[in-house]
């Protein structure tokens, strides 16, 4: 057991005050402090130690501010080229009422670099290696989705020093790149079902914004890209997620807290419930209505990031978004991300 506290001789003189001030303490921090120690028999409550032969105090004392610096320097500041790790696992489960839960598994490469003459990051992000109950897609409307998908990667995306995506480096290069590569994808995928599904992909890519909202909207990219100042806010705030992919995004009052378990990371976990006047059958169709609300939207999100102390490396994000509608639970969304 380790010992954090020593006991002091009590000279002729010595005030609390006096004893507490060469320790960085005020004489109520000392107070505190040897009454949490001592037997019962020596607790002190005034100023003056006549009579008072030993006083409790601590081997590594810090004050209010140095432990809200300490908590400072372990926690992402802004982004920076360290913070992404080259490449994540990741594991989505999905759950409804109507449906049975769907795990998929899958590996993303990032490549994360600072623009010197605009100071705004380039993410070259690639999604690869999928995989459903741990078997490869076998059927052809999975294997051309993922098939145009990966015809178009890798995809670039701007973020500001806070992380957050602020657009596509280049958006006629993406369509233009599924363009050449559509010809290769006719030869193998044949038939009337397979160019509709080429013809809309074509389409929606064809629109940057609604396809940068596609990606935004997912809760992968939620979590994987945090604002860094979510990390060393304290207090209460309102951030708005996606609870639906291609819904709107939903007011929530998040709560955040830190552990640091582990001596090389520390836990940085945000809470949020909804707090919009919104209805569970707009955010699953993603369409306000003008009336207000019957009956408001229930739900929650969960976002936990390991990051490490030195580097401010992220090492695994964990993500959860729960909706109820009437105390039923009607949609779960579950994911974590893991270095390497």
């Amino acid at each position: 057991m380790e010992i954090d506290f020593l006991q002091y001789q009590v000279r002729n003189g010595d005030t609390l005050t006096s004893i507490a001030s060469r320790l960085g303490m005020t004489s109520e921090e000392l107070k505190l402090f040897h009454n949490s120690h001592c037997p019962k028999m020596d607790k002190v409550w005034f100023e003056n130690l006549n009579d008072v032969k030993r006083i409790y105090v601590p081997t590594d004392f810090k004050t209010e501010t140095q432990k809200e610096q300490k908590r400072k320097d372990i926690l992402p500041a802004q982004l920076s080229d360290a913070f992404f790790a080259k490449t994540y696992t990741v594991q989505e489960t999905f759950e409804s009422t109507f449906q049975s839960p769907v795990s998929i598994h899958y590996t993303i490469q990032l490549d994360l670099q600072k623009n010197k003459n605009t100071d705004q990051y380039v993410v070259s992000y690639i999604q690869k290696d999928f995989k459903s109950g741990g078997n490869e897609p076998d059927d052809k409307v999975s294997g051309l989705s993922i098939a145009c998908m990966k015809s178009i990667m890798p995809l670039e995306f701007i973020l500001d020093e806070q992380g957050r995506i602020k657009g596509l480096t280049d958006h006629k290069k993406i369509t233009d790149t599924f363009t050449r590569q559509r010809k290769e994808l006719e030869a193998f995928y044949i038939g009337e079902i397979a160019q509709n599904y080429m013809d809309s992909f074509e389409r929606s890519i064809s629109n940057e914004a609604f396809l940068l909202r596609q990606f935004q909207s997912t809760l992968l990219f939620q979590a994987l890209f945090p604002q860094t100042d979510w990390f060393r806010r304290k207090i209460k705030w309102t951030e708005h997620f996606y609870f639906i992919q291609n819904s709107f995004p939903v007011a929530c009052e998040i709560n955040t807290e830190q552990k640091n378990e582990e001596e090389d990371s520390v836990l940085t976990i945000l809470n949020g419930k909804i707090t919009e006047k919104c209805t569970s059958q707009e955010i699953m169709r993603g369409i306000r209505l003008k009336e207000s609300a019957a009956i408001p939207a229930s739900g929650n999100i969960v976002l936990e990031y390991t990051t490490h102390t030195k580097n401010k490396n992220l090492l695994q994000a964990k993500a959860s978004v729960l909706l109820s509608h009437e105390e039923v639970l009607i949609h779960q969304h579950h994911i974590i991300i893991t270095q390497g």
